[in-house]
């Protein structure tokens, strides 16, 4: 195409669509604030050891599903190195109300059979349920990687019914009920609001297996950023956007914060909608557009905790570990409730290459609002205050009692600890109020609360989990999207599928 592409935000959103635009003939500039590209897919080290900030468990990487064909069509798959999950336990929950635990195994029918077998009186509607989750994960032609029309009116009736109304709708036993949405925090669950079919293409994602960077997730933001600096294009991290200089809704060029001018035949905006607005100044959208997307609610976000384990102390576990303090409370997970602090978090020991019995870090992630750091918001990374530090303290060890009570003896393995908050998740993403999955995806008010590829500014589209779906998975497909908005309509899903018939005849993939 040999036009030049500014990318404004170096995430996975920015990365994929620019790889793919790349692969299109683009040349593509890719503009990052932070020192390390990535975003969600940035990696740091303490202490000799790497954490990954944001992507801790994959969906979409197994042969066959759409991630890995995307990857496979970009050419990188083998430069990754990732694990899949053990497929007699993709995940397990803990409820410390009743000390249970479940171990789900992967694939549809031993899923199915497994609560079927803990619930016999549900196993009828467990069948039901099953078959209508993955009727309306199919019904997602993106989530499939085929053409189709993007028409709510052609779904089925409970494609946008709220997604806790769905469960309860085939399953009676409150219990079961509240295992079937324990990946709720996994896409911002929320009752009464988030739609069905996000339930339904998450869990079936997962369902089908999950995996694991294997050293962390900052190998696959290297992989994409290799494709477009090899195809001609240039990034540049550490250089944060400060003005969008847009004249009669135009881009004419755009400013970094080290006075860096850059120009562009196409913008492609991979922030937070609302920090796009701050940089592009008010006349550049027109008012009603500016107030209808900053008016939408945003997703919860996230307290985190990092460990490094003493050597040979704790083992390693090929799978996330999900804890609920009692059943009933999957849904409203970021309610403000420092009596019952953590309600529920999410545990991983991240795989390491030459991976033996024992684990060398965890992270640990608990579902936070935002409103519980509002009284720093004005504040910086380092410059937060000794009351922040204490209150980011007292919830770490409220996390790491909890785990000393699933494991006991779990505090003398650690050998040293930290955490992050909302905050953290803010200034490091630049997304408004921390929101770990960008806009809130509302069954009550669909497209009211999403925002479309091309913008009021003729020569800026957006990509990122704010547009369309999010995620490890999410993601790349709305990238394929924001791409097939300069290239042509289904032109990167042929290839994409094209990429993965011949991929299949080398692999004797049936």
């Amino acid at each position: 195409m040999s036009q030049h592409i500014v990318m404004i935000g170096g995430g996975i959103g920015g990365l994929f669509t620019g790889a793919l635009l790349t692969k299109e003939g683009f040349t593509v500039t890719v503009l990052e604030k932070n020192a390390i590209i990535g975003g969600g897919l940035q990696c740091f080290k303490r202490h000799g050891e790497t954490f990954e900030t944001g992507m801790h468990i994959l969906g979409g990487f197994m042969p066959g599903q759409s991630v890995h064909k995307i990857l496979n069509y970009l050419g990188v798959l083998d430069k990754l190195n990732f694990k899949h999950t053990d497929e007699n336990a993709i995940d397990s929950i803990t409820y410390g109300v009743d000390g249970k635990t479940y171990e789900l195994p992967r694939g549809r029918k031993a899923f199915c059979a497994y609560l079927s077998q803990q619930f016999p009186a549900e196993a009828e509607n467990m069948q039901r349920y099953m078959d209508k989750v993955y009727q309306l994960a199919d019904e997602v032609d993106l989530f499939n990687l085929r053409h189709g029309v993007n028409n709510i009116f052609t779904h089925s009736e409970e494609f946008l019914m709220p997604a806790d109304d769905f469960i309860a709708s085939f399953i009676k036993d409150p219990q079961l009920r509240d295992i079937l949405a324990y990946m709720s925090p996994m896409y911002g669950g929320k009752a009464g609001h988030t739609p069905a079919f996000i339930h339904a293409i998450i869990n079936v994602l997962y369902i089908e297996g999950s995996s694991q960077f294997v050293d962390g997730s900052q190998q696959l933001a290297t992989a994409l950023s290799d494709i477009i600096i090899k195809g001609g294009g240039e990034i540049f991290a550490g250089d944060p956007v400060v003005d969008i200089v847009v004249e009669e809704r135009v881009i004419q060029r755009v400013v970094t914060q080290k006075g860096k001018e850059y120009t562009g035949d196409w913008y492609i905006s991979d922030i937070h909608p609302s920090m796009l607005f701050k940089l592009t100044g008010p006349a550049a959208f027109p008012k009603i557009y500016r107030e209808r997307v900053s008016s939408i609610t945003n997703s919860y976000s996230a307290f985190s905790v990092y460990i490094k384990f003493k050597p040979d102390t704790q083992p390693y576990v090929n799978h996330p570990r999900y804890f609920q303090k009692k059943y009933g409370m999957i849904w409203e997970l970021d309610a403000i409730d420092d009596v019952n602090f953590p309600k529920a978090f999410m545990y991983i020991t991240p795989p390491s290459g030459e991976q033996g019995k024992w684990a060398s870090r965890m992270l640990v992630n608990c579902v936070m609002s935002f409103e519980e750091v509002r009284k720093w918001e004005d504040t910086t990374v380092g410059h937060r205050g000794e009351e922040y530090e204490a209150w980011k303290e007292k919830h770490m060890q409220a996390i790491i009692d909890q785990l000393e009570q699933l494991h006991p003896g779990f505090r003398d393995t650690i050998d040293f600890c930290f955490a992050s908050s909302p905050l953290t998740i803010r200034d490091y993403y630049n997304v408004k109020e921390g929101a770990l999955y960008g806009h809130m995806c509302d069954c009550k008010n669909l497209l009211g609360s999403q925002v479309t590829i091309g913008t009021k500014v003729k020569n800026l589209l957006l990509t990122g989990q704010n547009v369309n779906l999010h995620g490890i998975c999410g993601v790349p497909l709305t990238a394929v999207e924001t791409t097939e908005a300069l290239v042509g309509f289904g032109s990167v899903i042929d290839k994409i599928n094209e990429a993965y018939s011949l991929y299949k005849q080398e692999h004797n993939i049936v």
